[in-house]
């Protein structure tokens, strides 16, 4: 991979890692909620699932998905109601972590790690990444540059959003900013759905 492409698939990246979308909302929801530390797992499980995704796209799935699209559809409403469930769950928080029920936690590493293979825009991520930024000639070592590069990125970039979420914790100590923050991050979850059911 040239330098002109590996900076091309760098600033590819960035820009879908750190743009809205359903781990960004999710992570804005639980930087508020939880606080930034208690949110790390769920970061690194982000970087992690979606690097194993990106693995699974590159060694042939993405074109199984398009050999039988029933499994395709499959994934997409599987990802529809678990991304419907979970922002049910964020606008129906009510209180920040420290006064919180003893259900209440963060997302988990393996929770996150997972969502990754039901998250559409990391699909969508990820089939293009692969698509795009690999060579025919060197699959293997394109595909690695790929894998490696997108962790190194995606990680600061899904934090500020954690961080952002952290910093808001005074202002939306008022139980009734935050009961509007946190619908509102729902509301904004299930939107993040329309550009799958176009």
């Amino acid at each position: 991979m040239s330098a002109d492409v590996f900076l091309a698939l760098a600033i590819f990246a960035l820009v879908t890692s750190v743009t809205p979308g359903p781990n960004n909302f999710m992570l804005l929801a639980s930087g508020v909620n939880f606080g930034f530390w208690r949110t790390v797992p769920h970061m690194l499980g982000i970087s992690s699932g979606f690097s194993t995704l990106l693995l699974g796209v590159g060694l042939g799935l993405g074109a199984l998905l398009q050999t039988f699209p029933a499994m395709h559809l499959a994934l997409k409403v599987a990802g529809g109601a678990y991304l419907i469930y979970l922002a049910w769950k964020i606008a129906m928080s009510r209180s920040i972590s420290a006064k919180m029920d003893a259900n209440a936690a963060p997302m988990t590493f393996l929770q996150a790690a997972a969502f990754q293979w039901v998250n559409p825009k990391a699909w969508v991520m990820a089939v293009t990444a692969m698509a795009v930024y690999t060579n025919p000639e060197r699959p293997l070592v394109s595909m690695a540059l790929v894998v490696i590069a997108f962790p190194l990125i995606n990680l600061p970039s899904v934090s500020v959003w954690a961080g952002f979420g952290t910093a808001l914790r005074g202002f939306l100590a008022n139980p009734v900013r935050l009961k509007w923050f946190n619908i509102a991050m729902g509301v904004l979850l299930t939107a993040t759905l329309w550009p799958m059911l176009r």
